[in-house]
């Protein structure tokens, strides 16, 4: 009797995101579909503890379903597209550490490249870029690269009857790095119609690898343009140098600009995290350079430095948000009292000029009664409140702060 063939483990387990990955499966919110996005990710990590193959097998099913499944979301705010590139970073190591075959390897590329060629909106379009990582060896990206390479040569043909909009292009330039064949990469770009930093960007990869330091940097400094990413290109430029063992010259020529976040205070903590041989006080002082008349929106940075004084200093420069400033009051109230007592006269000070986004009467009792109790731990109660005062002189007539706090203060 033949034994019958045990099925792949794919087959065998159920995932939940599947039921919830249909075809518009979710309609214009985008919060409902992120959420999803998360926890599907999450049990694929799970499963990846326990079965690295099974976890892989997963992933490529998610990322086949989830273009499909969110066609209908609103994508405006760029939160779905965020959510489908931070699955994608988490889901590709999995695919590519997963220790599979050379057959199954490829069929898996397969998959992920028919969906990636089926992505309308486009969601999954970052897959090119780990196409070389999804190879997970050099032969397998170097055969890519020659199924794909002919084609990328005819979309960046000079005869306009010809040339075209391919969507392997950058596929094959990972593949080709991945593959070792720098100098095919570098060919490859001289024939591109436009310097466009998303392509140019493996070749920077392919001259760093030859050890072409600096010819890496001036090329990619050459893809600067109108519509290329400033900050990519200073990552990239500024990784080579790191790479060299040339920290110094990274930060003086590239970190701050390489390592802007979301907030001026994530900003700081990546640049401080990257250089940290580099005092906070400096860095502090060369990033607020860099945004002349947003001295004050640093402030947060420095506190968290417990630069307290820098803080204050730079607050009172240019406007800080209030709640800001009536938070550190709060907080700080009991371990850095006097620190506290400037951050809630500077709070009230720009809720007197009329700065702050939808403050409320709570918001300015929030940073009085803040200022107070920091004034009354160093027995400055009463002399705080005399400032207060004098700070309520300079609104205009019945202003809304005086308004709030006027009986208090005998107004």
């Amino acid at each position: 009797m033949t034994a019958k063939r045990k099925p792949p483990s794919g087959e065998t387990h159920k995932w939940e995101f599947k039921a919830r990955f249909r075809r518009h499966a979710f309609g214009w919110k985008s919060q409902p579909a992120i959420t999803r996005i998360k926890q599907a990710v999450a049990e694929i990590k799970k499963v990846a503890k326990k079965d690295p193959v099974l976890a892989a097998e997963g992933a490529i099913a998610f990322l086949e379903r989830v273009s499909p499944a969110i066609e209908q979301v609103d994508g405006s705010s760029g939160s779905i597209g965020t959510a489908v590139n931070n699955a994608i970073a988490e889901l590709v190591p999995i695919i590519a550490d997963a220790p599979v075959d050379t057959k199954t390897r490829e069929a898996w590329l397969e998959r992920l490249f028919d969906a990636y060629q089926d992505d309308g909106i486009p969601y999954i379009e970052w897959l090119g870029d780990h196409w070389g990582t999804l190879c997970a060896s050099k032969e397998v990206a170097s055969a890519w690269a020659d199924r794909l390479i002919d084609t990328v040569k005819v979309a960046w043909s000079p005869d306009p009857s010809l040339r075209g909009f391919f969507k392997g292009t950058t596929n094959c330039l990972s593949a080709l790095v991945a593959a070792e064949r720098y100098d095919d990469v570098l060919a490859l770009l001289e024939l591109a119609p436009y310097k466009m930093w998303h392509y140019r960007q493996y070749g920077v990869k392919a001259l760093a690898a030859k050890g072409e330091k600096a010819e890496a940097i001036r090329y990619a400094e050459e893809g600067r343009g109108l519509n290329d990413s400033s900050i990519a290109i200073a990552r990239a430029c500024e990784e080579v140098l790191l790479s060299s063992g040339l920290i110094d010259e990274a930060y003086k020529r590239y970190g701050l600009e390489a390592n802007q976040a979301g907030t001026y205070l994530a900003t700081f903590r990546a640049v401080a995290k990257k250089y940290p041989h580099k005092p906070a006080s400096e860095i502090l002082g060369d990033l607020v350079k860099t945004t002349p008349g947003d001295e004050g929106k640093w402030f947060a940075a420095a506190k968290d430095a417990g630069l307290y004084d820098d803080a204050l200093a730079l607050a009172s420069r240019t406007p800080c948000d209030p709640k800001t400033l009536a938070r550190a009051a709060r907080d700080f109230g009991e371990k850095e009292p006097s620190f506290a007592i400037g951050a809630g006269l500077l709070s009230l000070h720009w809720l007197v000029q009329g700065y702050g986004y939808e403050i409320t009467g709570a918001d300015v009792w929030d940073a009085y009664r803040a200022t107070i109790a920091a004034a009354e731990r160093r027995g400055a109660g009463a002399e705080v409140k005399e400032r207060i005062r004098k700070l309520m002189a300079g609104e205009h007539a019945g202003g809304f702060v005086a308004k709030v706090l006027g009986r208090e203060l005998g107004l």
